[in-house]
């Protein structure tokens, strides 16, 4: 339904009811009430005014000389303050060049984050970014913000663990994902004893919006620990994805078979290609590898991917590469799954490497932290630096009308295995 009045507007009638209503029996709710209110009203009207000058008009003000743009409605924010959760509408706009970023809810503030007290922001923003306590420490008092003790750090950190198990537990009836990544990173978990694992899982959905599904303890990346991620998962609501990537590791395909029978399993191309070149000498690199990537690229379906791939696996054997040639032809089927894929989405989807590069970040964002505390801490530092993470890259995918029909083919094809497959070329 279209909106007549501007959210301030409805802000300001809701305070007139407010005043009119018989409410002063309960004074303090009262109170309580209208400073909310007040609250939003004034952040408001102030993202209203911003978004006013920075369209040259006001709403149903008509200026020649304004430039172009439209508006198209509202998109909402939550802002947490001492007054509770507000909830801010930021204007939309359409036939520009560029969106609307107000100055009060920047695209670069992760939005799960945004606090009003500077403090929390400064410190908990300082960790995910990788900051020793010594550097947060600093920066707190060159801001102006006092002198900041480990009580208080450890106080404003408990509200990190706090939306990190709001996370564990949210619900993913409404996640439908084309593709999930697996995969893990070995971090000094406790004060003492080795590194263990800890085990990630993020897709992209039918939207073409990237959505992390879970972070949890993997201990030694078992077959039980993927079996307890993928059944988490599932009772949360997390339909079966049409493509599961992750590396050739023996318990994790075991789990993926267990737990997603029709689902598609692309074994990660670049840990196969890495299995395969530590299996031949140095002078042999080079040409293996481009052979390798010519394979999979130029290949237009699954049937060609192979038959390509058999060349190379037939020159290595020729060469007397036996060891080589054994790891290259395991899995064979897994590794040119990813070409019944839409063409324009396929190099990104047959490997881990979308996953490996934020496991990366947050390898250099902990490295500072040295040994963690305990599991707890741990986990939820890794769950901010990813959410962070991919809140901002552009990672996601676009799908063309082309794309999605693909798609459904698939999805129909998994659900009914009798169905003829049918190979989809490049063209």
């Amino acid at each position: 339904m279209r909106r007549t009045v501007p959210p301030s507007a409805e802000i300001q009638a809701s305070i007139d009811r407010l005043l009119a209503s018989k409410m002063v029996d309960d004074p303090s709710q009262m109170l309580s009430e209208l400073a909310r209110l007040g609250a939003r009203l004034i952040i408001q009207r102030a993202v209203e005014d911003e978004f006013d000058q920075w369209l040259g008009r006001a709403r149903y003000e008509r200026r020649p000389e304004a430039g172009p743009g439209k508006r198209n409605g509202f998109r909402p924010r939550h802002l947490q303050t001492g007054e509770g959760e507000l909830r801010i509408e930021i204007p939309q706009v359409r036939d520009t060049i560029r969106p609307f970023v107000s100055k009060l809810f920047p695209k670069w503030h992760c939005k799960r984050l945004l606090r009003t007290d500077p403090l929390k922001a400064l410190v908990i923003g300082g960790f995910v970014r990788g900051l020793s306590m010594r550097d947060v420490e600093s920066l707190c008092e060159e801001a102006g913000l006092g002198k900041t003790s480990k009580s208080t750090v450890a106080t404003i950190c408990a509200e990190l663990r706090e939306r990190f198990d709001a996370f564990c537990r949210r619900s993913l009836y409404d996640v439908n994902l084309v593709v999930l990544f697996l995969d893990a990173i070995y971090l000094p978990v406790r004060p003492s004893g080795p590194k263990e694992g800890v085990i990630c899982a993020w897709g992209i959905d039918e939207n073409g919006h990237r959505e992390l599904v879970s972070v949890r303890l993997g201990a030694r990346e078992a077959k039980e620990d993927w079996l307890e991620l993928g059944r988490d998962l599932i009772s949360r609501g997390l339909a079966a994805p049409r493509l599961v990537v992750a590396d050739g590791a023996p318990g994790l395909i075991s789990a993926v078979e267990q737990i997603w029978p029709r689902a598609d399993r692309q074994h990660c191309a670049v840990h196969r290609l890495r299995n395969l070149l530590a299996k031949l000498p140095k002078s042999e690199h080079d040409r293996v590898r481009f052979n390798y990537w010519s394979a999979l690229t130029d290949a237009t379906s699954v049937k060609d991917g192979k038959l390509r791939l058999q060349l190379v696996i037939s020159e290595l054997e020729h060469r007397g590469y036996e060891s080589a040639v054994r790891c290259l032809a395991d899995d064979l089927d897994a590794l040119v799954v990813h070409l019944r894929y839409p063409l324009r989405h396929r190099e990104r989807w047959r490997s881990t490497n979308l996953l490996e590069r934020s496991l990366g970040e947050v390898r250099r964002r902990t490295k500072v932290m040295g040994r963690f505390p305990g599991e707890t801490s741990c986990l939820s530092l890794v769950w901010a630096v990813l959410d962070l993470f991919f809140s901002h890259a552009s990672n996601g995918a676009t799908f063309t009308d082309v794309d999605r029909q693909h798609l459904y083919r698939i999805k129909y094809r998994q659900a009914d295995p009798d169905s003829p497959d049918e190979e989809v070329t490049a063209a």
